[in-house]
């Protein structure tokens, strides 16, 4: 049987459990086997094997059953202990419901038992209270006050309690004959009220909020308890508005107005949640006064400080982005020199004193203008907030000014002073022309500045007669501005013609439109032409890239005129044989191509007038005329088409001069 439950293995799986079992019996297989198959013995062995599987399973079956008569026979008593269990509940239920029915008797007996007390003992109490009250008043009578009660401090909470009840009867009394104990109790009663107030106060500034407690729970009887709010706001007041402001007042700037104005807004706020309460019908007049008790000492100079303080950072803030640049701002200059320096640089566009190179530097800095713009309008909303109804368009202006000081003068302004003074002179050769880039940053800041005069100054003076100063002093600055940037910009548009002038010295040649061999002539346009076209359009894209709007347009139609007129006047300079005014139509070809990218009209209207008069270098003598009478030409001056026929190298033939005129 040993060996039958060693075959048994988790989990059962019956073909392995043959396998096993034929494995182990000797003859069973032939794998590997030192002993030949036999059949019969391996039979024989199943034969035994059954057996004693049969035998073990009476075994265990008669265990089975012998395990199921032991718990059927546990769950017979353990059901029998559950009902003894169930009836021992019942028993102590009935106990606890007349335990209960038993006290809730006595109970009833102990309050019955309590009003009869009470109502033999209050008259008593009554009558013991009244007989100390006209003890103490008689003390008020014979003028000397003897119970310890009014003579020990420590115990003015029960002094408070006589004399409010006096203060009371008294009133009561008839006038005539107890005028003088009248008096008397009076007195004491606003002595100990300014006890009690002084003990509040004293207990609030040692932190003492029981005591505070219970002092203000005794002056809540008494007439001055609004005495008692007054004396709390006030000492919160000096221990946190003060705590709050007076340790930077003189030190932090920045930190006493960022204080100063969230404590205000922080005040206000609850202001207006406590409007929400019944506070009397003129609560909205107590609240502001309440306020302003507590503020007046800081918002009386508060305008000062806003400007001391914006000023100082205003100018740090150049400062610092000036020395990044190890810059040393020059001296720019006021006062009738420089007016009158101004006066002649606008009518003469001539640059006065040296030129200065910047290197490539615009001097205008976004970061500078984002850090000033967000500096003053975070002073605007203080000023917003601060200032008196009354004092806030002047306030608000005072503050604009500061502004137009260090962002519209000392930096924009400024740039377009250094700006103009780098601008070469339209003779330079390779100029570096850097203005147009000022320009493009210049307008971008003044968008953002605009910007916040619209959105926060605005607001502020809209209806007060200081809008029309501030529009005023806008208007100023930016005609000012673009003064100075028309200036900029006329005086690089010469620059640019002057740099396209060197070109065409540089590179066309007298033989390109009058060449040697008429008949070798390889070229579709002259190396002048291809190079002041690469340029043209060069700038053309950086003015674009420079100006918004409208001003592109008229910026880019002066530059175009002026382009046509330089090309105009440079042709006028040479002698076209035949070949030579093709090529001079080439060149005009290609310049007019150049001019489309302007998307002016005028500018490419100028270059198709410009190329049909080139036509006259090239047309056969006999059609001149009705070249000339053409559309393009024919409203023309007769001298401007005689002087593009003179440009004819055959000119002076008798039968071209014949037709001519």
């Amino acid at each position: 049987m040993a060996t039958t439950a060693e075959l048994f293995e988790e989990p059962f799986v019956a073909d392995e459990y043959i396998e096993r079992l034929v494995w182990r019996t000797p003859g069973g297989g032939s794998r590997g086997g030192s002993e030949a198959f036999d059949p019969k013995r391996l039979l024989e062995e199943f034969v035994n094997h059954i057996q004693e599987l049969q035998i073990m399973d009476e075994r265990i079956q008669r265990k089975v059953e012998k395990l199921e008569q032991q718990c059927q026979k546990e769950a017979k008593e353990f059901a029998k202990k559950v009902q003894e269990l169930q009836k021992s509940n019942q028993v102590a239920f009935q106990h606890f419901q007349e335990l209960d029915e038993h006290i809730s008797y006595v109970a009833t007996k102990v309050c019955h038992l309590g009003d009869q007390l009470e109502g033999v003992n209050t008259p008593r109490q009554r009558a013991v209270e009244a007989q100390k009250l006209m003890k103490y008043f008689n003390e008020f009578l014979d003028g000397e006050l003897k119970s310890d009660v009014f003579t020990n401090s420590e115990k003015i909470k029960e002094a408070a309690d006589i004399i409010q009840k006096l203060h009371l009867i008294a009133q009561e009394l008839p006038f005539d004959r107890f005028s003088d104990v009248k008096s008397k109790i009076a007195s004491k009663y606003h002595d100990l009220e300014c006890q009690l107030i002084q003990e509040f106060t004293s207990a609030q500034k040692k932190g003492e909020i029981s005591r505070m407690r219970e002092v203000a729970a005794v002056l809540l009887h008494f007439k001055g308890y609004s005495h008692c709010v007054d004396v709390y706001i006030k000492q919160c007041q000096e221990s946190f508005v003060k705590d709050q402001l007076e340790e930077c007042r003189k030190s932090d700037a920045e930190q006493y107005l960022k204080n100063l104005y969230d404590l205000y807004t922080r005040t206000t706020n609850l202001s207006s949640k406590l409007m929400e309460f019944n506070l009397g019908t003129d609560k909205q007049t107590f609240l502001s006064k309440l306020i302003k008790s507590i503020f007046i000492s800081y918002l009386e100079n508060y305008i000062e400080v806003e400007i001391g303080y914006l000023k100082s950072r205003s100018a740090m803030i150049l400062q610092r982005y000036y020395d990044s640049k190890n810059h040393q701002k020059r001296s720019i200059g006021t006062g009738g020199i420089q007016d009158l320096k101004e006066r002649i640089r606008q009518r003469t566009n001539l640059p006065l004193g040296p030129s200065i190179d910047t290197h490539g530097e615009t001097f205008l800095s976004q970061e500078v203008v984002v850090n000033l713009l967000q500096e003053t309008k975070q002073a605007f909303e203080r000023c917003h907030r601060l200032s008196d109804p009354s004092d806030l368009p002047r306030n608000a202006f005072r503050i604009f000014t500061i502004l137009v000081e260090f962002l519209c003068i000392e930096h924009i302004d400024y740039a377009l002073e250094t700006g103009l003074a780098g601008i070469p002179s339209s003779d330079s050769r390779n100029a570096n022309l850097y203005f147009l880039d000022v320009v493009h940053q210049a307008n971008t800041i003044f968008h953002l500045f605009d910007k916040q005069f619209n959105d926060h100054l605005m607001p502020l003076i809209s209806s007060s007669p200081k809008l029309s100063e501030c529009l005023q002093k806008k208007k100023e600055i930016i005609e000012q501005m673009e003064m100075k940037l028309d200036t900029g910009i006329d005086r690089t548009l010469n620059c640019m013609i002057g740099q396209m002038k060197h070109i065409l010295a540089a590179e066309q040649k007298k033989t390109d439109f009058k060449p040697e061999d008429e008949n070798n002539v390889l070229i579709q346009y002259t190396n002048a032409c291809v190079k002041v076209c690469a340029y043209v359009r060069k700038q053309v894209e950086k003015i674009k890239n420079s100006m918004d709007g409208k001003n592109v347009d008229t910026v880019l139609m002066e530059f175009g005129v002026r382009f046509h007129r330089l090309i105009y006047e440079h042709l006028q300079q040479y002698s076209y044989s035949c070949m030579g005014g093709m090529l001079a139509i080439c060149d005009v070809a290609e310049y007019r191509k150049c001019a489309k990218d302007f998307k002016i009209p005028l500018v490419l209207q100028l270059f198709d007038t410009l190329h049909a008069l080139c036509n006259l270098l090239v047309v056969a003598p006999d059609n001149l005329k009705q070249v000339c009478s053409g559309e393009q030409l024919a409203n023309l001056d007769k001298n401007i088409l005689h002087s593009f026929v003179q440009l004819r190298a055959d000119y002076r033939s008798a039968r071209l001069a014949r037709h001519f005129s």
